[in-house]
């Protein structure tokens, strides 16, 4: 049998991957934040933000979390080649696609089975993001290479030779299409000049019905004579003003268009032949479910209102949305979000318009490149719960203050209006704990003096795959598998009387896992408990002790510099295998 063969991309390191320790978070009650008072039955307040590096992050989410993020957008560092110009090509491209790849995989465990990702890139990497996200979630699932139009042609960009940059890109993906159900999203756009007759006499029934010219019917309701004194009126604002006229008389709007007798059920056949043998009166089908049939001499009549959608709070003509966005604006982005952060904002529009694509109200988001953080505001104001992460300052210099902006409803920038926010909610902060083992003076791994017995018996149930849930009555019983499956942690050195007493508490039909600093007697006594001393027992699980798993490019090797030419006559020694 031939054995299945697929493509990826390979790279220098791929086979090397971190040990990540899972960590527990730690909130910082002085920098979480809620609204006084709950300002409507939808406000949420467990959102998560979290500093520390986002890869041991989504380690640390990803016991509790797997498969209830319903979507992930990213905005990871691009990789623009501006801090490389001294190291090797295969060393930055590795690096940087290593570093990818590692989150991406976590991601895709935390994603609900019907839930989306985003990927929001430059094209300096996006055919090898492609690939990686192929390989990591499914070709089949991938939905669509969205071009975002982030710039125009023109200040300093214009007089760059070639072309021009001035788009990004989102690479959409289902976790699995067999379960992905996207909600249909639609886009404003200009008035479709092809609805050019006005009902006149609606309020009267079908049967009363006149079609007139859209402009005469427009000059009339602005009392005028006729559409030239209206274009004199109005001038530049003429197209606006009919519009606006339009949208509000949408339902009254209409375009006729030639039918076929095939292409309408047995009933309209009968209504579309009267039309055709009474010129000047309009004939209805009834439809279940759908709009009701109208013709006139012999054609259909097609409603404006059928191209118009309610978006951002008003009536607008729509399109479906397309894989080319570029109706977004960046350009005042400086005034979104109450902080300033240069080149590194995205527009709240662009954060919205993917929560719309792929959640509702209460489903959890999530952004692991959490900058300034433009997704949690949004998904705050869409009332989405949140989980961002953010390793550098700007979790606390620029993102805190945002949220708390949004939360008061002081922030009026960006989608609030749009989505009518006025403020509620809330976050709590938390931080990467410290590594659960140390190296002391001798070289010899022990238990962070950080940790607490509750950090420790948390971290130990962590990294066991248990839940911690302390129960309120049994000293044992600080976390569980199952009903009947329990973990105890203790830095005590237990006695052949302690264990005892402990396997006769726990019972017939029940275990216990007891990690420990040291116990006597023989373990096999008590088939109901399971031993094991710590550090020793976890020291090889994890890469204890590494805080930061970002691309530092400081400490990146150098380019080796080509060998210079040897002089001739150099004096070459060999080694016994023929090798100089």
């Amino acid at each position: 049998m031939t054995k299945k063969q697929k493509l990826e991309l390979t790279w220098v390191g791929k086979e090397n991957r971190p040990r990540l320790e899972p960590r527990i978070l730690i909130e910082d009650p002085a920098r979480s934040y809620h609204a006084a008072v709950r300002v409507s039955d939808s406000d949420i307040f467990d959102n998560m933000l979290i500093h520390g590096d986002n890869l041991l992050a989504l380690k640390a989410l990803e016991a509790d979390y797997a498969g209830k993020v319903k979507c992930v957008y990213i905005d990871p560092p691009f990789n623009t080649q501006q801090a490389f110009e001294h190291y090797d090509d295969g060393i930055e491209h590795s690096l940087w696609l290593g570093l990818i790849r590692d989150r991406l995989e976590i991601l895709r465990n935390l994603l609900a089975k019907d839930g989306t990702l985003f990927v929001h890139i430059d094209e300096n990497e996006l055919g090898y993001l492609i690939v990686i996200l192929d390989e990591i979630m499914g070709r089949k699932n991938r939905i669509s290479v969205v071009t975002f139009t982030q710039s125009s042609a023109s200040g300093p960009k214009s007089i760059n030779p070639g072309i021009v940059t001035t788009n990004n890109y989102l690479l959409y993906y289902a976790k699995d299409k067999n379960f992905w159900r996207p909600n249909k999203v639609f886009t404003p756009t200009v008035r479709d000049d092809c609805y050019s007759k006005y009902i006149s006499g609606f309020e009267k029934g079908y049967e009363n019905w006149i079609l007139v010219g859209l402009k005469e019917a427009f000059a009339s309701h602005e009392g005028l004579s006729d559409w030239k004194e209206a274009q004199r009126k109005f001038h530049v604002k003429l197209e606006e003003k009919l519009t606006d006229f339009v949208l509000q008389n949408c339902d009254r709007v209409v375009s006729t268009a030639r039918v076929a007798p095939k292409d309408v059920n047995e009933d309209a056949r009968e209504a579309l032949e009267k039309s055709n043998r009474n010129p000047g009166i309009v004939f209805s089908s009834a439809r279940s479910g759908k709009d009701d049939y109208y013709f006139l001499n012999g054609r259909q009549l097609i409603f404006y209102k059928n191209k118009t959608k309610f978006i951002d709070g008003k009536i607008t003509t729509a399109v479906p949305l397309t894989n080319l966005w570029d109706d977004i604006s960046s350009n005042s982005l400086h005034t979104e979000g109450v902080v300033d952060f240069p080149k590194g904002k995205k527009p709240e529009a662009l954060i919205k318009r993917c929560l719309e694509l792929s959640t509702k109200e209460g489903e959890l988001v999530l952004d692991s490149f959490a900058g300034s953080g433009t997704t949690g505001a949004v998904a705050h104001k869409m009332h989405r719960r949140w989980i961002m992460t953010e390793l550098r300052e700007q979790a606390w210099t620029h993102i805190v203050p945002r949220l708390h902006a949004v939360i008061d409803g002081t922030d009026t920038s960006g989608v609030s209006k749009a989505v009518n926010w006025h403020g509620g909610g809330g976050f709590r902060y938390y931080e990467l704990a410290p590594s659960l083992l140390e190296t002391d003076k001798w070289g010899r791994k022990i238990i962070s003096p950080d940790y607490d017995a509750a950090m420790l018996a948390r971290a130990i149930c962590k990294l066991e795959g248990f839940t911690y849930e302390p129960s309120d009555s049994v000293y044992w019983q600080q976390g569980h598998s199952s009903e009947r499956d329990f973990l105890y942690v203790t830095t005590q050195t237990l006695g052949p009387e302690e264990l005892a007493a402990l396997s006769e508490d726990v019972g017939e039909g029940r275990s216990l896992i007891i990690l420990c600093n040291a116990f006597r007697g023989n373990a096999d006594l008590w088939p109901n408990l399971t031993l094991r001393k710590i550090p020793n027992h976890i020291r090889s699980k994890c890469e204890w002790g590494h805080d930061d798993y970002s691309l530092n490019v400081a400490n990146l090797p150098m380019a080796e510099k080509e060998p210079a030419p040897r002089p001739p006559a150099q004096l070459t020694l060999f080694d016994g295998e023929g090798t100089a």
